[in-house]
């Protein structure tokens, strides 16, 4: 067993004043399956690259392991897998290739026919786990896994899942809350002020949350009373105490006799010192609180204001097949959408989901069956890709003609910082470019939003209020998306495609 410590660390990138860590300190246990989670921005893969010796940072960071980070980069993908696990690892022999085979029928492929093809001739999701497979190899490293599920269909990431769960030493990147409870042990969060270590999956570090944010309401909303109570009697200790003092050098009528000055000027200390103490008090409640609430992350509930289409029926699929040259796609896909309607489209990666979409948006996609699409709906859509986006959000907004003020105010809601408005959006992290498509759409008034997986690098919280903001708005949506959990609470029917890609015949 080996540890890595991080000491009092320190970083902030080159032309900022802003830490995205300030004097941080934490252990790891290197057998640990460790999930690393946080909000969008807050320094995940930062911390990953300082691991790697990416950067220059303050404090220490101690271990004697070497680390690995996924995904790599393929040099050239014309090569095989075994070429490239040779090229990235020196000690791969010839050999050995039996435990690449091993590792690839363990991520349910057959080694046959993934190992020798070229790797730019495998999908997304057989890149994902043919590079998996070729870091596992490396038995003595500690692996830092950078969210693995953006290309990973519903089967697919119940594959790696189970593939990582048999596996130890990794941190895991993943918002996917059903992927990280398959395979983790502990959590590593990156919260508002401080970072902690939980034993534990995913669903577990939430419960812990939700209990602890409770308790931190409950005790803040306690000593705004006692705050409130110790005003008022501190107020009404210092009145009494001038009021008695005064009357020291003030007659009583026209008698002779004269008050008690000693008794009266003890009396009014008395109060005095009683004021003094309420104060102590006070301060003492004004400190308690200060330390509440650090980490309470901000939810805002999101708006949305859809249309609703004059006529009920907005789409009517059928017997749709698609084609790419003589590659078949999909075949003899049925389904309607009318108002209220949200249908998942959903299926293995490659099985025509985009190109259903992109045949619904109008694009020129040759296809064979039905395809009936009313006149005139306005459609808002969110795509997979967020290579696009450049310049900053105002202009965004003008070319898109959204209203600025909502936009960044649902952007503030979805935990953009302040200093994330004067950036431009080719700096944004991949989650922060995924949420200026999002707040776009939700800034838009649309018959039908189509989203085409739009939580890629999305946080939890944020799809938490993604979710919510649907099944309070009900909207018209067509979407893909394989994170599990949000599916089964958004869809109100799924339509299932099965992968084809056959040669056509004429």
């Amino acid at each position: 067993m080996s540890t890595i410590t991080v000491s009092n660390l320190s970083f902030h990138y080159d032309g900022s004043y802003d830490n995205i860590f300030e004097n941080v300190s934490f252990s790891i246990d290197t057998n640990w399956k460790l999930g690393f989670i946080g909000r969008n921005g807050r320094g995940k893969t930062t911390f990953l690259n300082l691991l790697m010796g990416k950067y220059e940072y303050s404090g220490n960071i101690s271990t004697d392991i070497n680390f690995d980070y996924f995904p790599f980069e393929v040099k050239d993908n014309n090569k095989n897998a075994y070429e490239i696990a040779y090229e990235i690892n020196s000690d791969f022999e010839e050999y050995e290739k039996w435990k690449l085979e091993r590792e690839i029928s363990l991520l349910e492929m057959n080694p046959e026919d993934i190992l020798v093809r070229p790797f730019k001739t495998l999908s997304k999701g057989e890149q994902t786990k043919v590079l998996l497979a070729i870091l596992f190899l490396r038995e003595n490293n500690f692996l830092l896994i950078d969210e693995p599920t953006n290309h990973l269909d519903v089967q697919s990431r119940f594959t790696v899942a189970k593939y990582l769960n048999g596996k130890k030493s990794f941190i895991l990147v993943s918002h996917d809350r059903i992927f990280l409870d398959n395979c983790i042990d502990h959590v590593l969060s990156i919260n508002k002020a401080n970072i902690e270590i939980q034993q534990g999956n995913f669903s577990s570090w939430w419960e812990n949350k939700k209990r602890q944010d409770n308790f931190e309401l409950a005790e803040n909303d306690k000593l705004k009373k006692d705050i409130s109570r110790l005003e008022q009697s501190s107020r009404q200790a210092t009145g009494w105490s001038r009021q008695i003092e005064s009357s020291k050098t003030r007659d009583i009528g026209q008698s002779d006799n004269r008050v008690d000055k000693g008794f009266i000027g003890a009396k009014a200390s008395k109060m005095a010192q009683r004021a003094k103490n309420t104060q102590k008090r006070r301060d003492k409640a004004v400190v308690e609180k200060s330390k509440l609430l650090k980490n309470i992350e901000t939810a805002e509930s999101l708006k949305l204001k859809p249309l609703t289409y004059r006529s009920n029926r907005l789409i009517d699929i059928s017997d749709l097949s698609i084609f790419y040259g003589e590659n078949q796609v999909c075949e003899n896909v049925s389904f309607v959408v009318e108002n209220g309607d949200r249908i998942q489209l959903n299926g293995a990666n490659g099985s025509g989901k985009s190109s259903i979409i992109k045949l619904i948006l109008g694009e020129n996609i040759s296809y064979s069956g039905n395809v009936f699409i009313g006149n005139e709906i306005k459609i808002s859509y969110v795509s997979q890709n967020t290579s696009f986006l450049n310049g900053n959000l105002s202009d965004f907004a003008r070319e898109n003609n959204i209203d600025e003020s909502l936009f960044k105010s649902i952007l503030r809601k979805l935990d953009f910082e302040q200093i994330q408005f004067e950036k431009n959006m080719e700096n944004y992290s991949e989650g922060q470019k995924k949420k200026v498509l999002i707040a776009k759409s939700l800034c838009e008034q649309a018959d039908l939003y189509i989203w085409d997986e739009p939580l890629n690098y999305i946080d939890v919280l944020s799809r938490i209020q993604i979710e919510e903001v649907i099944l309070n708005y009900c909207p018209t949506m067509i979407f893909v998306e394989h994170d599990e959990l949000f599916s089964e609470k958004i869809a109100t029917d799924v339509v299932v495609l099965e992968k084809r890609l056959k040669k056509t015949k004429f």
